[in-house]
């Protein structure tokens, strides 16, 4: 009935004026009690509001924001949690720039804040509940990862990833843990972007010995840019959580993806307890 009337106003007004619309797009605050400050209307747009309800509450931790991490939190800040933590200890640098989701100006590079201080300030434009914690993991500090209900693991320091595996783990935690294998030969770079997920009732092994130091000529390590693989890497990681929450189908209950870059094909493993 609104939108009836409405028309039937915007005939003649747009007599006058062939411009004139009762449709004028302003931006609508959200309540203070919930996490986003505008409201999501593109969930309602689609229809998938109800579904996007599953998603809500909680809070999702994020640890390595150098790449892949950034991409993770540009798609987690458009989802209803309750609070998102980010982890890391380093600085926004100009490389970080070319894998980082958005884009950077020279004054945020001059500025040279922490990672966590750089993201926070400006997925907190969206969401309200980005929490900076600007640490490098060691065994002082693994309480902090309690913050988060579930994390996803994006760094490339295999120290550190079995670090924070294991200590969830030992705390009956779920976590995604995300990689990038990459090598350069003479035809260009080839190499993995993996997904591993692991819940209390499926455990996997991988993280035990994941990503082990690769050769010195490892592109992803010498700076490389390869923000589309970031890209692709934290999608998958996002949609297998999003999966994990009911907000997409089901499908396969897989515990292991593995994308490869030569073959454009997409394996995956089974979980198992």
């Amino acid at each position: 009935l609104v939108t009836t009337y409405a028309s039937l106003l915007t005939g003649h007004a747009q007599r006058l004026d062939s411009e004139a619309t009762a449709r004028t797009r302003r931006a609508v605050r959200s309540d203070e009690r919930g996490p986003f400050a505008y409201l999501d209307t593109a969930s309602s747009r689609a229809g998938v509001a109800h579904l996007s309800e599953r998603l809500a509450g909680g809070s999702v931790g994020i640890l390595g924001l150098g790449g892949t991490g950034s991409h993770v939190l540009d798609l987690v800040a458009k989802t209803p949690v309750e609070a998102i933590h980010l982890y890391d200890h380093d600085f926004f640098l100009q490389h970080n720039a070319f894998r980082a989701p958005g884009a950077a100006s020279v004054d945020d590079l001059t500025a040279r804040r922490s990672k966590v201080d750089h993201f926070a300030q400006i997925y907190s434009r969206l969401h309200r509940g980005v929490f900076p914690h600007r640490v490098r993991l060691d065994t002082s500090n693994l309480h902090l990862l309690d913050r988060s209900d579930f994390l996803f693991i994006c760094v490339d320091d295999a120290a550190t990833r079995r670090l924070a595996a294991v200590y969830l783990e030992s705390g009956g935690r779920s976590f995604i843990d995300v990689g990038l294998g990459l090598q350069l030969s003479g035809t260009g770079v080839f190499g993995l972007a993996r997904v591993t997920l692991s819940t209390p009732g499926a455990r996997r092994p991988e993280h035990r010995c994941a990503q082990k130091a690769l050769d010195v000529a490892d592109p992803y390590r010498t700076n490389v840019q390869v923000a589309d693989l970031n890209a692709l890497n934290a999608a998958l990681a996002v949609i297998r959580w999003k999966r994990l929450r009911g907000f997409y189908a089901g499908g396969r209950g897989e515990g292991l993806s593995v994308y490869s870059i030569e073959s454009n094909d997409i394996v995956n493993e089974d979980r198992r307890p």
